[in-house]
């Protein structure tokens, strides 16, 4: 069985972040999202893995190399435009070959495991032509929503209805075997102008061909947007076990799990897990509150941040309060004095900035 993870795709809802940084690279709990979904497959005896790369194919291909460091084998496959999850599979034919593969979108985090999902599939003696993994949801319009039978087979798929048939929209992992080539050969674009995966999935509901489905256990985070993101570095952080490699003085305190960095610093400043803080570091006469990442390399001093994820090179200097905030690479927010008081800001495209 072979791996396709998608990483491809502009990440316009994390602009402006994403205007430097591809979006399935955007760490939470101080690891790239990309890099849970590579480790999940290898975990699931995956470890052929293709990767659909676009416009930041080459920060991708610097950030995972050849797969090693995993355990795994990665092949690249470019997308010259996002033209849907089907698209995906029809230019990744000659990877796949004949192999039955599991194809996971590479900005989603999930709770469960692949293992389950791949056995419930590997371990019949006659394999349906694909297995979807879904979740109930309480606003199923924004996703494809599956309709099953009485034996939760899917009867039917619709992409993003306006009046969903369930609320079971389907997650970003997908088992196939090699009949999806022929059904995303047959279909045709979308209004949007997109080769959807659910059409090509009904395609084989309407061609006699078994889809079975199965539901998620756990938590299931599309990170496309900040505040999903900052759920699931949230998530993550409670899952951490405490590691302290750095310095910390004799006037710093460190309450629940705190994982340090080696050549991070604490200096004069109450750091409150789940926190992980990276290597490099400096806090200095600050708190860091519960579900903080804070990156390598950043310096914060004299401030209080909680529940935010900073990128490498932050620096944070007098600022009595921030929360519920993601600060991209070298990013400096600072607090002056000086007379007369006004707020002074530098902000890129598509930013959000909210003011009390």
């Amino acid at each position: 069985m072979k791996g396709l993870i998608l990483a491809g795709g502009a990440g316009t809802r994390l602009r402006p972040i994403t205007y430097t940084s591809a979006k399935q690279l955007v760490p939470v709990a101080n690891t790239p999202i990309l890099f849970y979904g590579l480790q999940s497959m290898v975990d699931a005896g995956i470890t052929d893995i293709g990767i659909i790369v676009g416009d930041t194919a080459a920060e991708v291909m610097t950030a995972v190399g050849d797969g090693a460091r995993w355990g795994a084998r990665v092949t690249y496959i470019p997308q010259d435009a996002p033209l849907g999850l089907a698209h995906c599979v029809l230019i990744a034919r000659e990877f796949l070959g004949a192999d039955d593969f599991v194809m996971y979108l590479g900005d989603n985090l999930l709770e469960q495991d692949l293992n389950t999902f791949v056995a419930a599939f590997t371990g019949q003696s006659e394999r349906p032509a694909a297995q979807i993994l879904l979740k109930a949801v309480p606003d199923p319009q924004r996703f494809g929503v599956a309709e099953l039978d009485a034996s939760g087979h899917v009867v039917r798929l619709v992409e993003k209805p306006a009046e969903p048939p369930s609320d079971l929209a389907l997650v970003g992992v997908y088992l196939f075997d090699p009949t999806i080539h022929e059904a995303v050969r047959a279909i045709e674009p979308s209004a949007r102008g997109e080769l959807e995966i659910t059409d090509a999935i009904q395609w084989l509901v309407e061609n006699g061909r078994r889809v079975q489905s199965q539901l998620l256990t756990g938590w299931w985070i599309d990170t496309g947007k900040l505040t999903p993101l900052l759920e699931a570095n949230r998530l993550l952080l409670e899952r951490i076990s405490p590691r302290l490699e750095g310095t910390i003085d004799d006037a710093s305190s460190i309450d629940g799990r705190v994982v340090l960095e080696r050549g991070a610093r604490v200096v004069r400043s109450q750091i409150r897990g789940p926190v992980v803080i990276g290597a490099g570091s400096a806090i200095v006469d600050s708190y860091i509150g519960p579900h903080t990442a804070v990156g390598n390399n950043c310096t914060i001093e004299h401030s209080e941040i909680e529940h935010s994820v900073l990128l490498e090179g932050v620096r944070v200097s007098g600022v009595p309060r921030l929360q519920d905030s993601l600060l991209g690479r070298e990013a400096v927010v600072t607090r002056t004095h000086a007379k007369p008081s006004a707020l002074r800001l530098m902000v890129g495209d598509h930013s959000q900035i909210d003011v009390e």
